[in-house]
């Protein structure tokens, strides 16, 4: 009998280290191609340095990183995530830059118990009544950077703004975070088709309505024509512009140029953060890709290290589903932000900042940090998730 315990014990034993051998399978989706292309890159650029400074390991684990591209279609991104789950097993899935990809996605990967811990979109939806055990936001609510920028204009006393977004769940999320501080008169309220690359007719309504300053969202490919377009049509000096930094970041700074600088930016994290886990990302960051790094790429790092941290907390254990998703919740990590924790919502309470574009002794444009805006901000929706016990 004593026999036959210490064999089972050395079978268990074994086991364990077996199953801490095995890869941790990570699925990656994002936007790698058309105009938005560069923003899946700079996730998965940052969530790759990550990896290096981890040993190419997570909770002691190695890492099998499966890479797939939903062109900004969440048609395309849901047959992509349901790909990764049937066909590879992955264990969680990162990576979504667009909201309403995320959207289309999220319900069969979480319904197949697979874990989401995001590194870019944050829609409300997941943040309030359909807030799961399984979805973690490592970057941000789509509501909290705007509603940080509608806290400074309001104080700053601007009376008349005009806003501006795309037509999808992240650009109404943005607009309707700033409104939610901003007590100013909205002079207009203006949603563009997702994708739009012209912007001559709405800079030209703009114009004629004269507001005080311009509060805009357009990521990738449409923040560059957006901004481009509106220096050019001599509004720059004229009509201040205002955005989160998703929209005045590295992302689109470089193809920007002159053209953004003078602009504000709230966000969480900026180039110049001198928090020690911050200067070492954005050294690495630059030597390794030769570029500097937006809070995208800092987000994405963050996310490495939360899971990495979430998996040595359970022993590298990921089939205890319940005992993952608490070392989540309470998960302590060196975050690039400097100060970072999950709300009851699994969405994260962070400090903003107020950012202006200047040029640094490179002549190259950055987001250079002026003030504190708020801290510890909680996004709203948190009162609204009744998260699940499991």
């Amino acid at each position: 009998m004593k026999r036959l315990l210490i064999a089972a014990a050395c079978a268990a034993g074994l086991s364990v280290s077996a199953s801490a051998q095995e890869p941790v399978k990570i699925g990656f989706i994002s936007t790698f191609s058309g105009p938005s292309g560069g923003l899946g890159q700079e996730l998965l650029d940052g969530f790759k340095l990550g990896l290096k400074n981890l040993g190419n390991k997570l909770g002691g684990r190695p890492v099998e990183l499966i890479q797939g591209d939903d062109q900004a279609k969440p048609d395309v991104g849901r047959q992509v995530a349901e790909k990764m789950i049937e066909r590879d097993h992955v264990d969680i899935i990162t990576g979504i830059n667009f909201s309403n990809v995320l959207l289309a996605l999220a319900k069969p990967v979480l319904d197949s118990g697979t874990f989401i811990v995001n590194v870019n979109a944050g829609p409300s939806q997941y943040a309030g009544k359909q807030c799961s055990p399984l979805f973690f936001s490592a970057s941000f609510q789509n509501d909290t950077a705007p509603e940080a920028m509608g806290i400074y204009m309001q104080d700053k006393g601007i009376k008349r703004v005009y806003l501006m977004a795309p037509n999808y769940p992240a650009g109404k999320d943005f607009l309707a975070g700033f409104k939610r501080y901003f007590k100013g008169e909205i002079v207009d309220e203006v949603y563009t088709a997702f994708g739009q690359l012209d912007y001559a007719a709405e800079i030209a309504q703009l114009r004629d309505k004269r507001p005080d300053a311009v509060f805009f969202f357009y990521p990738g490919g449409m923040g560059i024509n957006f901004v481009k377009q509106y220096a050019q049509a001599g509004l720059k000096k004229e009509i201040p512009l205002y955005g989160p930094s998703f929209s005045l970041d590295q992302t689109v700074l470089p193809a920007m140029g002159d053209a953004a600088v003078g602009a504000f930016a709230s966000t969480f994290w900026t180039e110049g953060f001198d928090n020690a886990q911050s200067k070492k990302f954005a050294k690495d960051f630059e030597a390794e890709y030769g570029r500097i790094p937006s809070p995208n790429a800092a987000q994405a790092y963050d996310g490495a290290f939360i899971i990495d941290a979430a998996l040595k907390a359970t022993g590298s254990k990921l089939q205890d589903k319940a005992a993952f998703r608490k070392a989540l919740e309470n998960v302590k990590f060196d975050s690039v932000r400097g100060n970072f924790k999950f709300n009851t919502n699994h969405y994260p309470i962070q400090d903003f900042y107020l950012a202006e574009i200047e040029k640094d002794a490179q002549g190259r444009p950055i987001m250079v940090k002026r003030s504190l805006i708020v801290r510890d901000h909680a996004d709203s929706y948190a009162k609204d998730c009744k998260m699940p016990a499991s």
